[in-house]
């Protein structure tokens, strides 16, 4: 048994068999509709039921209220439908030709770049290039059946090694294996790429990114992509840490703003004494705010912890920004679990 799914304004349609997802389905069929997370928490993917009905795997209630969930509103990454449905939602086309590959790859190099971060590169089989657009992100397949996501830092021109940020999560399965016993050329399966979080090229609008801790890593990979391909647009990186030790990287924004012209907030909320901090304090898009009180003319890019990517929407909305004009990818852990090795 299967339904049929009409999406508007498009009118492309597709069918869902029973008991997969409106966004698996669409997937499946080459329809790029946008999501993020695909698990509930982000809310990128939500949208409209128009006629029918679903009903929702488990979520976040952050990522859906109930007044949006009276108002018609849905999360199609975790909405199976009951009957044929009409649903309203964009639908992304420049990277409808990409699709998702599962392929093996080689832990190439691990570098501990603050703390808390390291950014591993990986190689793929010689004879394999992953297409995809900056920003998006790549998913492990563990041995347990568990999957871990982390977003691509590189850009597409710079594919022959694959870049990712991790960040230690205390009693994180993955990360503590990736930081307490890792070695460079251990064999991984990953899936890729996923994710509608990438720049916009038909804007010609100002853009203003706002990285919160390893959000910087999409960021860092659209920028690294904008300025390749010798974009002209105005760009300003608001970037959020706990204090100065979590600005890791430092000196590559330092570089875009003097070579590239692209201007650059670091934004600590929580500085500690030693760092004699003289710069911006507070939340991050808090300051963005005090810098931009009427976003109306603004495209957002927006990555980080799903607390402060859901209050930059509400509060740059509140602003005057566009909602269709705010992108963001919210950063979601697993639930920590005691550590052991990933056999």
């Amino acid at each position: 048994m299967s339904f049929r799914v009409t999406i508007q304004p498009s009118g492309h349609q597709f069918s869902v068999p029973a008991g997969d997802t409106v966004l698996n389905a669409a997937l499946e069929a080459g329809f790029n509709i946008p999501y993020g997370c695909r698990n509930g928490a982000c809310g990128a993917c939500k949208g409209t039921v128009l006629e029918g009905q679903v009903q929702h795997n488990a979520y976040q209630a952050h990522a859906l209220s109930e007044k949006e969930i009276a108002e018609g509103k849905a999360l199609f990454c975790c909405a199976r439908p009951q009957s044929d449905l009409a649903i309203e939602c964009r639908e992304v086309t420049v990277g409808s030709a990409i699709r998702s590959r599962i392929m093996p790859c080689r832990v190439q190099k691990l570098e501990h770049v603050a703390h808390d971060v390291i950014v591993m590169t990986l190689k793929l089989p010689s004879n394999e290039r992953m297409q995809f657009l900056a920003g998006q992100y790549i998913e492990f397949l563990l041995k347990d059946g568990k999957r871990r996501a982390f977003s691509l830092a590189n850009a597409p021109y710079n594919d022959e090694l694959l870049e990712l940020h991790l960040r230690l999560i205390p009693g994180g399965q993955f990360t503590e294996y990736v930081f307490s016993e890792m070695q460079e050329k251990t064999i991984l399966r990953l899936e890729g790429p996923m994710g509608s979080f990438y720049l916009r090229e038909e804007s010609d609008k100002p853009i203003i990114f706002v990285a919160g801790g390893t959000g910087f890593a999409p960021i860092k990979g659209i920028i690294e992509h904008a300025l390749h391909h010798k974009m002209t647009r105005k760009m300003t990186l608001y970037r959020g840490s706990l204090a100065l030790r979590d600005l890791y990287l430092p000196d590559l924004p330092k570089k875009w703003h003097a070579e590239n012209g692209i201007d650059y907030i670091p934004v600590l909320s929580d500085p500690r004494p030693e760092d004699d901090w003289g710069g911006r304090s507070g939340f991050v898009h808090f300051a963005v705010l005090e810098d931009h009180p009427d976003l109306s003319g603004y495209q957002v890019y927006c990555c980080g912890a799903p607390a402060m990517v859901e209050a930059a929407h509400r509060d740059f909305v509140a602003a005057g920004l566009p909602p269709e004009e705010f992108f963001s990818d919210a950063f979601t852990y697993a639930p920590p679990v005691p550590a052991k090795v990933l056999a």
